[in-house]
Order: structure tokens, then C-alpha cells, then sequence
């Protein structure tokens, strides 16, 4: 404020030519600071843009060829003569396992956030914290390998042999784990969703829980509130916007991870209806035959990336007014 003061003074001292320099010079650099700025708002969307045609240029062949067929054909043949392509066996694997793996995730990631804001001891909460920390770290190649060489191999021999066992029988539940046992599953590609996806919504979940005002918190232990109260009727309402937004980051992660999934998937087309089969996403179909694709599979590879983009957005779009709505409901 001094040094503000110091300069209108000097201005208003100045001569009447020197004051319209230094005025021409301070309008100068905020029109460029303002065009700066504006071309880089505007950068980000030339890039979208440039990358919404150059997917719709590249998947034109295969969207000629196929039409809105291409959503529902299940049957997955780039070597038939002509081509067989459908995208039903990606995008069912790829909803099957982001659902599971938020499904998973949501409850452990905002317990843990909630453990680390309202019940850790401060001893602890900062190992805890760098431990979440350093699960977003680790690159989604090491995932893929340690699911492939140790985790496929435990559920294949332990756990999903006993919940075969317990749903034998079972209306529905039977169907969706039947066996037989499999290292490579939709299930367990779930699974490394659902730990790669966890410091998403645990990270922002403490952030959006540390804002929760104090006063609050006490004014409701001063009336008696147990602990699971108050986070239920307290810290939960006043962050809601925030937590959902860390969800559906997490969710869109789950949506387009590549590498890890293509490890562990199995990369099969056929649809099964239990989560022990393997299976494939958009992304893991597109990593492991694009670099050996041309022509039509080329195209309806892209077609594929084309889907997972559309599929992305919508979902990112749904959260956002979905939102804008919460927000409007609280009067904000």
C-alpha cells in the first residue's frame, strides 16, 4: 500500500509529459499482461479442439463403415474379411471396472480422510498422510506389475475361490461371481483401480474436511454428538461439494487408465457377466493393438479413443451440474 502511495505521489510530481509516459507505460503492460492471459484461456481450448477433430478425422472410415452399430456389436475381429469391429466388449469393461472400483475406493478413502481429520493421533497422521501421498506416486506400469506377479495369483488361489464358494447357488449374486478362477479378471483390474484411484478422493477429502469451521464441530460436541454424528450431520453436509468433486476426479482416473489395466484384464472382448472373467477396457484395447493396426482396425481403434473421450466428458459434465445444483440448493 506504501510503495502504491509512493508512486501516485511521484506521478503526480512529475511533469506533465513524464505523468502521461508513466501512464501510457502502466496501461501498456496491462493490456499485455490481459492479452497474455487471454491467449492462454484460449490455447486450451484450441487444443481441445484440435484434438476432438483430430480424433473425429481419424475414426471417420470406421464411423462410415459401422455406423451406430459399432456401439452395440459385441464381436471383435480386425483379421475378418471385411473387418468385424464393436466397441460393446470396451465399454462394458471399462464401466464394469471403474463402477467396482469406486465402489471400493469411496468408502475407504473417505473413512481414511475422516481417521486422519477427527481420530489419528497427531503422531501418526503425518506417516499416514505421506503414505496416501505416495500411492498417487507410483507410476501405473509398477501397478500393472505387482497385480500381474502378485496380486492375480492371490485372489485367483484364495479369494475368489471362496466367494465362488459362498455365491454358488445364489440368485444373482451366483451369476456375477461364478468361476472359474482367473489371474486375469475384470475384478481384479477393479481392484488396482480402486487402489491407484484412493489418494484422489482421500487427499482432496482431508483438504475439503479441514475447512469444516471449528465452531461447528464443538457446538455439536457440546450437545452431546458422538463422533459418527457429528461427521454425519456435520463435517459430511458442510463438504459435500468438494468430496463429490475429488470422486468424480477419481472417477474420471478410473475411466481412461491405461497401462495397469492392460497387465491384469486379460484383454478379452467376449462380455461375461462374472467379474471373475477376463475382459478388456477402451484404453487397454487401444494400447495393445494400436501399434500393430492400419487402415479400418486403425480407424475403429480411434473410433474406441473417440468414445472414451465423449464418455469421459459426459461423466465430468454430469458432476459438474450435479454440483452447480448442491451448490444452488445451500444458497451459494
Amino acid at each position: 500500500m506504501a510503495e502504491m502511495t509512493v508512486q501516485s505521489t511521484s506521478i503526480d510530481e512529475a511533469g506533465p509529459y513524464d505523468r502521461a509516459k508513466a501512464l501510457s507505460a502502466f496501461k501498456f503492460g496491462d493490456k499485455a499482461f490481459y492479452w497474455t492471459t487471454r491467449a492462454c484461456a484460449l490455447a486450451v481450448l484450441l487444443i481441445l479442439g484440435g484434438i476432438i477433430l483430430s480424433l473425429i478425422a481419424g475414426a471417420w472410415p470406421a464411423m462410415k463403415e459401422y455406423g451406430f452399430s459399432f456401439l452395440w456389436t459385441q464381436r471383435w475381429a480386425p483379421s475378418a474379411d471385411p473387418p468385424v469391429l464393436g466397441a460393446l466388449g470396451p465399454i462394458y469393461g471399462t464401466l464394469v471396472t471403474s463402477v467396482i472400483a469406486m465402489m471400493i475406493a469411496i468408502p475407504i478413502g473417505i473413512g481414511i480422510a475422516i481417521f486422519l481429520t477427527e481420530l489419528c493421533p497427531q503422531w501418526l497422521r503425518r506417516p499416514i498422510g505421506m503414505a496416501v501421498e505416495l500411492l498417487a506416486g507410483v507410476p501405473s506400469i509398477i501397478y500393472g506389475m505387482w497385480g500381474f506377479f502378485v496380486l492375480g495369483p492371490f485372489l485367483a488361489n484364495t479369494f475368489q475361490p471362496f466367494m465362488i464358494k459362498i455365491f454358488d447357488g445364489v440368485p444373482i449374486l451366483g451369476t456375477i461371481f461364478a468361476g472359474p478362477p482367473s489371474y486375469l479378471s475384470l475384478f481384479n483390474a477393479a481392484l488396482i483401480l480402486a487402489i491407484m484411484v484412493l489418494p484422489f478422493i482421500t487427499s482432496i477429502s482431508v483438504d475439503v474436511f479441514k475447512t469444516v469451521p471449528p465452531v461447528l464441530k464443538e457446538a455439536a460436541y457440546g450437545v452431546g454428538c458422538t463422533t459418527w454424528e457429528v461427521v454425519r450431520n456435520v463435517v459430511i453436509p458442510y463438504t459435500r461439494v468438494g468430496v463429490i468433486g475429488g470422486i468424480m476426479l477419481a472417477l474420471g482416473r478410473a475411466l481412461g487408465e491405461t497401462m495397469a489395466v492392460t497387465f491384469i484384464i486379460g484383454n478379452s472382448f467376449r462380455i461375461s457377466t462374472s467379474v471373475f472373467a477376463p475382459g478388456t477396457t477402451i484404453s487397454a484395447a487401444i494400447a495393445s493393438e494400436f501399434a500393430e493396426s492400419d487402415g479400418l482396425h486403425q480407424s475403429g481403434l480411434i473410433l474406441l479413443g473417440l468414445l472414451l473421450f465423449v464418455l469421459t466428458f459426459f461423466v465430468l459434465a454430469s458432476a459438474r451440474l450435479m454440483l452447480m445444483r448442491l451448490e444452488k440448493k445451500a444458497g451459494n
